[in-house]
């Protein structure tokens, strides 16, 4: 499996090698307060800290129940969160992968994190789709999966500044959160298992 990962790794980055990461531009992009690029990043993907005001939207389990957000991911864990879609046979894989490995690797102490899984597209992402996603990697009861009305994940995206205009341009993005109120990492970018359990532990070292 991590052979496999490493040749999707690979393969997709030579297939974006010339695509560049969208530009700051418009009202949109006015929100990183007090953000900062770090140098020295990882090859492969870019850090930041910033700052986002989440907006109150009702978003949908793969269980059909309705969760109220931020509300929702506000319970004093730390939280990762990316954007995916089921159908998606390019970059949602590797993010939902990385993912897989990361709380593989965190044992028995997965459950003292949240992970999230928003999906873009969900009007063809029901809640029966993302139960049989979370099944293909192995999600554990602290990997959430949601969907909803195209507005609520609209807004969401354009809150993270993560929204690039449909799901054909989807752009690897995660985020994590040490806690409440806490400032947000961006890491722009496809993130290894091990890259993103170092970025996971540093947050929390920090914290």
């Amino acid at each position: 499996m991590r052979t496999l990962l490493q040749l999707a790794f690979a393969s997709v980055a030579v297939a974006l090698a010339g695509i560049a990461l969208p530009a700051c531009a418009g009202d949109e992009h006015q929100h990183h307060h007090h953000h900062q690029h770090e140098a020295g990043a990882t090859p492969g993907y870019a850090r930041q800290v910033a700052q986002y005001r989440l907006p109150a939207i009702t978003l949908v389990r793969a269980d059909g129940s309705s969760a109220a957000f931020p509300q929702e991911i506000d319970d004093g864990r730390p939280v990762l969160l990316n954007f995916i879609y089921t159908s998606c046979t390019a970059i949602c894989p590797i993010l939902s992968q990385s993912f897989a490995e990361f709380q593989h690797r965190l044992g028995g102490a997965r459950e003292q994190v949240r992970m999230v899984s928003v999906s873009i597209d969900p009007e063809e992402d029901t809640p029966r789709r993302l139960t049989e996603y979370a099944k293909r990697f192995d999600a554990g009861r602290q990997w959430g999966f949601y969907t909803g009305s195209l507005a609520a994940s609209v807004t969401l995206q354009k809150a993270f500044q993560s929204y690039f205009g449909d799901k054909m341009h989807h752009r690897p993005v995660t985020f994590l959160r040490a806690a409440p109120g806490q400032p947000w990492v961006r890491l722009d970018g496809f993130t290894s298992p091990d890259e993103l359990l170092a970025e996971y532990r540093r947050l929390v070292h920090a914290h």
